[in-house]
C-alpha cells in the first residue's frame, strides 16, 4: 500500500507489519519478522455468529433462545438444540414404547444418562422412563428437556467438552446449563405449522400431517427497589402424529378369515365357537371366496386339524375386495407420536441485603401422548378376530407429570461467595394401552389396560462455594 507516494506498508497474517520508505528507489528488499502467535480461529454457523466463548478454559456455546424461537420452525428445546448445537443430537422415536413420548438427548454421541443438565446452575432431575426397544440410549435414563418451556429460557450454555472431573460421571458427555429469564415485561407468542408432503399421512394419502400449534405467555414484575424480580411463563403446545409407512405388502387375511367373514355376515356371531365347530367351518367355506383348490381340500377334510392346515393359506387379495378394504388400511404408524402439553415455570430473586439474595425457580409440566404399536393383522393369532374381525392397531397413551422447585440464598462471606440451596424434582410416567386385547382372556378381555407406570423423586441439597468452583473450572 502506498502512503502519499512516499512509503509502502507490507502485511501478512502471522507477521509484524513493516513500512518502508521509497525515496525514489526502484528495487526494495524486505524480510518480514514473525509476529505474535495467532489466537484460536473459531468457525461458527452463519445463523449464530459470535456465539462461542473461546476465552474460557474450554469452549462453550452460548445460545440465545428468543431469536431462534421466533425465526425458526423448531418449537421445543430438543429441536432447537438439534439445529444449532454442533455436538447435540435428539430425534423422535417410533414404535418404541414410552420413548415415543420423550426424545432422548445426546452430546458427542454418548448416552443420555451421561449428559448433565443444569437450570440456573442447579442439577435438573432425570426422567423416570428407561429407554427400551432398541432406541437410542437403550437402558439409560436421560433428562426430559421438552418439559421446560422455551418461552421461559433466556439462553442455553452448552459445554463442548466433558466435565466428569468437576461434576461427576453424569457429565462425561458434557453439560447443558439452561438460564431462565429475569425480564420484567410481557411477551406473547403463537406458532403453527405442519408437514406438507406427498407421503404425509401415509403412502396413500398425501396432504399434511404432524400439525403443530403453540401459545406462550411470559410476564415478569419487579420486586422491591434493589433489582428483585419474579418471572412467570405459561405455555401450551400440541402436535399431531405423522406417518411415513408405505403400503403394507405382506399377508393380511388367510382363508379362515374368509370363512369368519362369511359366517358373521350370515348370523353366526360367536366367532370364538366357530374355531372348533367343524360342520360350521365346512358350511361357511362355501361362498366365502376361497380358491378352488382350498375349497376342495376343505370338503375332503376329516378333522379340525385338517381344516387348520388347509385354511392357513393366504387369501388377502380376494378378502380385501370382499370387505371393501385396501392394503393401506392395515398400515402401522411409522412416525412421531401425538403429543399435547401444558407447562408453567417461574424464576425469581429478591435481595435481602447488600450482599445476600434469596432466589427460587421451578415449575410443572403435564404431557399427554398417543403412539401406536405394530398392527395385529387378522391372519395372526394375536389379532383375536372374534373381537376385532379386521385385526387392530394397539395404541400406547401416556400421561407424563414433571415437577421441580429450587430455592436458596447466595451471599458474600469474607472473600467467598457462598450459595446454599435445595432442589427437589419429580417425574412420573403412566401408561394406558388402548384399542387392544388379550387373546388368552378371549371375550373377557378389556379393550383398554392401565399398564401402570414409574415415578422418580430426587432431593439434592447443595452447599457450594462459587469462588472455589470457578477456580476448579479454570484449572
Amino acid at each position: 500500500m502506498v502512503r502519499g507516494d512516499e512509503s509502502l506498508e507490507f502485511t501478512f497474517v502471522g507477521f509484524e507489519t513493516q513500512t518502508v520508505s521509497i525515496n525514489g528507489r526502484k528495487t526494495i528488499d524486505i524480510t518480514l519478522a514473525s509476529g505474535v502467535a495467532l489466537e484460536e480461529v473459531v468457525v461458527v454457523g452463519s445463523r449464530n455468529p459470535n456465539r462461542t466463548a473461546t476465552e474460557t478454559a474450554v469452549p462453550v456455546d452460548v445460545i440465545g433462545i428468543k431469536d431462534l424461537v421466533t425465526q425458526g420452525p423448531q418449537t421445543n428445546l430438543n429441536q432447537i438444540l438439534n439445529f444449532v448445537a454442533p455436538s447435540f443430537t435428539s430425534n423422535t422415536q417410533t414404535i418404541s414404547d414410552g420413548t415415543d413420548h420423550i426424545d432422548p438427548a445426546s452430546l458427542r454421541g454418548l448416552g443420555p444418562d451421561q449428559v448433565l443438565v443444569l437450570i440456573n446452575g442447579k442439577r435438573r432431575h432425570t426422567s423416570s422412563l428407561v429407554n427400551v426397544n432398541g432406541t437410542f440410549g437403550r437402558g439409560s435414563v436421560g433428562t426430559d428437556l421438552n418439559a421446560i418451556p422455551t418461552a421461559a429460557i433466556e439462553r442455553v450454555e452448552v459445554l463442548r467438552d466433558g466435565a466428569a472431573a468437576q461434576y461427576g460421571s453424569d457429565a462425561i458427555a458434557s453439560v447443558i446449563n439452561i438460564v431462565m429469564k429475569n425480564t420484567t415485561n410481557l411477551s406473547v407468542a403463537t406458532d403453527a405449522g405442519a408437514y406438507m408432503s406427498k407421503n404425509s399421512g401415509g403412502y396413500h394419502q398425501g396432504g399434511t400431517d404432524g400439525e403443530t400449534t403453540g401459545v406462550s405467555v411470559n410476564y415478569g414484575i419487579p420486586l422491591g427497589e434493589d433489582g428483585g424480580f419474579i418471572n412467570f411463563t405459561g405455555m401450551y403446545d400440541s402436535r399431531n402424529d405423522t406417518n411415513r409407512m408405505i403400503e403394507w405388502e405382506g399377508n393380511i387375511f388367510n382363508s379362515y378369515n374368509s370363512v369368519e367373514r362369511n359366517a358373521f355376515n350370515n348370523g353366526y356371531t360367536d366367532l370364538l365357537a366357530l374355531q372348533t365347530d367343524f360342520d360350521a367351518i365346512v358350511q361357511y367355506s362355501q361362498g366365502a371366496g376361497l380358491p378352488s383348490d382350498v375349497l376342495n381340500d376343505v370338503n375332503n377334510a376329516t378333522s379340525i386339524s385338517d381344516l387348520q392346515a388347509t385354511l392357513s393359506t393366504d387369501n388377502t387379495g380376494s378378502e380385501l375386495s370382499a370387505r371393501g378394504l385396501q392394503r393401506h388400511d392395515f398400515n402401522m404408524r411409522v412416525g412421531q407420536s401425538k403429543l399435547g402439553s401444558g407447562k408453567f415455570f417461574f424464576n425469581g430473586e429478591v435481595p435481602v441485603s447488600e450482599k445476600a439474595t434469596i432466589y427460587s425457580f421451578g415449575g410443572m409440566s403435564i404431557r399427554n401422548g398417543n403412539a401406536a404399536g405394530f398392527y395385529r393383522l387378522p391372519y395372526q393369532q394375536s389379532a383375536f378376530t372374534p373381537v376385532y374381525i379386521n385385526g387392530f392397531l394397539p395404541e400406547i397413551s401416556s400421561a407424563v407429570l414433571d415437577k421441580s422447585i429450587s430455592a436458596g440464598i447466595k451471599s458474600m462471606i469474607g472473600e467467598w461467595n457462598i450459595d446454599f440451596s435445595n432442589t427437589w424434582g419429580q417425574n412420573s410416567f403412566d401408561y394406558l394401552i388402548q384399542n387392544t386385547s388379550n387373546a388368552t382372556m378371549q371375550y373377557a378381555t378389556p379393550l383398554e389396560f392401565n399398564a401402570g407406570g414409574f415415578v422418580l423423586r430426587k432431593i439434592l441439597p447443595i452447599l457450594i462455594s462459587t469462588d472455589f468452583m470457578k477456580m476448579l473450572w479454570q484449572v
